[in-house]
């Protein structure tokens, strides 16, 4: 039996992690900043201006370049695309499975959304920053007394 801790470790051995800063030099780059994280989480924490909202569940048809699913901006399987969640441990498996799929240059941010923040980089409330919300991502709404 293979445990989560041991699928998180298997899918990092392979990845080049990348630190909030070294992400935010990347994406001047023009490394793409994906991030996987879920509405209501973006809505409550914040999020990164001129990031791409893939949800989890679409990450692999968005990103995959030979997919018709596939973000406009996906070139190629050289792109580099830096993956982010809260925290850093969803998006480690997220990277993996888009190296999997041969998007080599695929990784995450350590330390996800909160790290980033913590770095002093840009960021804004939910639903305020300027992002490309993919198709099938759900916007950064609640509803009163849902949540």
């Amino acid at each position: 039996m293979t445990s989560v801790d041991d699928l998180l470790t298997t899918a990092r051995e392979r990845l080049t992690r990348v630190t909030p800063e070294q992400a935010f030099a990347q994406v001047g780059d023009g490394a793409l900043l994906a991030d996987i994280r879920p509405a209501a989480q973006r809505r409550e924490h914040g999020e990164i201006p001129g990031s791409i909202i893939v949800e989890r569940n679409h990450l692999e048809w968005r990103f995959d370049p030979s997919c018709s699913a596939r973000l406009p901006v996906v070139t190629g399987y050289q792109q580099t695309i830096l993956v982010f969640c809260q925290q850093g441990y969803t998006s480690s498996l997220a990277a993996a499975s888009l190296q999997e799929l041969g998007l080599v240059n695929a990784t995450d941010v350590i330390g996800g959304f909160e790290a980033w923040v913590a770095a002093g980089l840009p960021w804004a409330p939910g639903g305020s920053a300027e992002v490309l919300i993919a198709p099938g991502a759900s916007a950064a709404v609640l509803l009163p007394g849902v949540f």
